[in-house]
């Protein structure tokens, strides 16, 4: 038929990653919230100053950092499905947490509640990418791969749009975090029950369906489990190196954006709650679409041999880094002005679904067998910048409302996109590596 196993394999994962994202999106709307008198007056308000919003936004990434690597590294020992549902399920459970933290025990608790939602989380790309190389065969892995993460922008979407409506709600801002916690718990068990790992463990696949897979691979799935890591010929790869040092900067602006643009809304604007959420979720339906939209032509241009791989990487790269940096300098010389800021947000996020056809790939051209490990070491490092990104907005706005403090943050992030992109260019490759065997 026209939907196999691995279909709905790489759907399980897609909403695996809608759960996920809004799990670790919710604060973003929710930190307006809660510390906005004028949302919902029968929820207590918390008086955070910029420095301890940026904080708590980047505590997730101190969690995160922490279990990338082992998330990698036990997802291709033991695989990825049981580790990525119970980690899921964890994470919605303290997320049903936050907010008896944030009224009982303050500012270092909901701080804590994000250190340890961000350990559950460390496991969602690692275990994914490992599912991934599984089931995703050569032909279809752009369009596949980028339908299952076009799940990050369709999470936060439904958690921008969503959480002004539920701020304002007779549950007020609280439930925000039920809401999305619940979700995580449900999808958590879902997981654990119809995920697996690879075509040979599936107890429903057709024989037809699994021999079409696994003669789509070089290696099989087996292989990859018996073969010892190559850390030393990952750590002196090159190409590793321009992996993750585009990682690096794209988190830096991502993160920022995603975690400050309601904030940014909010502060410069004074939109309402309600608006803010349409208008933060605005550029992220934009990159949904354009994933897809990508993804199409991706894979077209690869069947077709139109370009190469490493220049279609790479170009798809370039649109996502170079086009967000030239939007992003834009924005930082546009004044109050909401309807152009709202236009070229929308550009710089909307572009950044090239990634899916540029680095975020990378690592399955490098490594199918260890493309979790890959995955775990650039998603863990990068989030370094996940950190430093909030942390220095925090540092640089301490007046919300100040557009010159938004054109600093704005222009250092279009720098950083802009490193990072050249990096790839010069130093990446689209070959498979000779220690992936």
């Amino acid at each position: 038929g026209l939907i196999g196993c691995r279909h709905r394999q790489v759907m399980l994962m897609f909403f695996g990653l809608i759960i996920g994202y809004a799990l670790r999106v919710n604060l973003s709307v929710g930190m307006v919230a809660m510390t906005n008198k004028d949302v919902n007056p029968n929820y207590p308000v918390l008086n955070w100053t910029s420095s301890e919003k940026g904080t708590v936004s980047g505590a997730f990434f101190g969690g995160y950092m922490m279990t990338q690597i082992p998330a990698g590294i036990l997802a291709g020992k033991y695989g990825p499905c049981k580790l990525l549902g119970v980690a899921l399920l964890f994470c919605g459970l303290i997320t049903l947490l936050v907010p008896v933290a944030a009224i009982y025990g303050g500012f270092i608790s909901v701080c804590v509640c994000r250190v340890l939602q961000g350990l559950g989380q460390g496991f969602l790309y690692p275990c994914i990418n490992t599912h991934m190389s599984k089931w995703a065969i050569p032909q279809e892995r752009s369009r596949l791969f980028s339908f299952a993460f076009g799940g990050t922008q369709f999470g936060t979407i439904v958690m921008l749009l969503s959480g002004g409506f539920l701020a304002t709600s007779a549950g007020g801002w609280p439930s925000i975090y039920y809401v999305s916690g619940a979700f995580g718990v449900a999808w958590g068990i879902i997981c654990l029950f119809f995920g697996a790992d690879s075509p040979a463990v599936h107890k429903t696949i057709s024989e037809k369906e699994k021999e079409y897979i696994e003669s789509n691979f070089v290696a099989s799935s087996a292989n990859s489990k018996k073969m010892k890591i190559p850390w030393k010929n990952i750590c002196t790869s090159i190409p590793m190196w321009a992996l993750l040092i585009d990682h690096l900067a794209h988190n830096w602006g991502f993160w920022t954006l995603l975690t400050f643009i309601p904030t940014y809304i909010q502060g410069v604007f004074n939109s309402d709650i309600e608006a803010n959420g349409f208008l933060s979720a605005l550029p992220y339906l934009t990159m949904w679409l354009a994933t897809m939209v990508f993804a199409f032509v991706g894979d077209l241009i690869n069947k077709k041999r139109l370009l190469s791989l490493n220049i279609s990487r790479k170009m798809w790269n370039s649109i996502a880094q170079f086009g967000g940096a030239i939007a992003l300098f834009l924005l930082a010389y546009t004044k109050a002005d909401e309807t152009l800021a709202t236009i070229l947000l929308t550009i710089s996020v909307g572009l950044t679904a090239g990634v899916y056809n540029g680095y975020l790939t990378n690592h399955l051209d490098l490594s199918p067998n260890f493309a979790g490990t890959l995955m775990g070491i650039t998603n863990g490092m990068s989030n370094i910048t996940s950190i430093c990104g909030p942390f220095i907005v925090g540092v640089i706005v301490t007046d919300e409302s100040d557009v010159s403090q938004w054109q600093l943050v704005f222009l250092i992030s279009a720098l950083v996109f802009t490193i990072g992109n050249i990096t790839f260019l010069i130093f990446g490759s689209t070959e498979t590596q000779p220690w992936n065997n």
